[in-house]
């Protein structure tokens, strides 16, 4: 099995050395680079192209999730998982957003990171199991915020959207006016608040309005 190539970036040098020697052990992961803060960290990663990047959220300079959402920007595709001491659900949830592949705390075991590491190497995602619940409950939560107020006919236009109607075809297949087709789309967009057609389809399908 060809060896997994990671990146520590993490302010702390002793904490980067103990990974380091713990996911060396076995020989199928090898650490190619470390870095102290989140500007030499990004810097590494564009001369090193890892397979895994493991980081620290709290760390000067840029944080950890300032350099994911700078990685997402740039289309840099790395694997990232965070490694935290953070169990807040609201880092998770902001590192869920902005499209982390991985989020383990440092109070883990050797097994479950090496796990994390080899799950998201492989494409997928992984969460700690113990985190899980308090990161579905938060998004069951908010999911609930966001949909207050929504009327039954704004919901019916939501999902004609997120079939990619357009306003007209919208008006046909309702019987209303372009007008007010129009009228709860604005309504639609401030209250789930997305600015575009694209990210209310988005929400659609996240919020199982509508399958794929």
């Amino acid at each position: 099995m060809r060896q997994v190539k990671v990146v520590i970036i993490d302010d702390h040098v002793m904490v980067r050395e103990g990974i380091k020697q713990l996911l060396e052990i076995d020989g199928d992961i090898v650490v190619v680079g470390e870095a102290g803060d989140g500007e030499e960290g990004i810097k590494l990663l564009e001369t090193l192209k890892p397979d895994v990047v493991l980081l620290d959220i709290n760390m000067p300079k840029m944080n950890g999730l300032e350099v994911l959402e700078e990685l997402k920007m740039r289309k840099l595709n790395y694997r990232v998982l965070i490694l935290t001491i953070h169990n807040e659900v609201e880092y998770l949830v902001k590192a869920v957003e902005i499209g982390v592949d991985g989020y383990v705390l440092k109070d883990s075991e050797l097994a479950v990171l090496k796990k994390a590491i080899f799950s998201i190497n492989e494409g997928k995602t992984y969460i700690q199991p113990s985190l899980t619940p308090l990161l579905k409950a938060k998004l069951d939560q908010m999911k609930e915020t966001k949909e207050e107020g929504l009327t039954k006919r704004e919901i019916e236009v939501l999902k004609l959207i997120a079939r990619g109607m357009y306003n007209k075809e919208i008006a046909d297949e309702l019987i209303i006016s372009e007008k007010t087709v129009k009228n709860h789309i604005s309504n639609i967009f401030r209250k789930i608040d997305v600015t575009d057609r694209t990210q209310a389809a988005i929400f659609a399908i996240k919020h199982s309005y509508v399958e794929i």
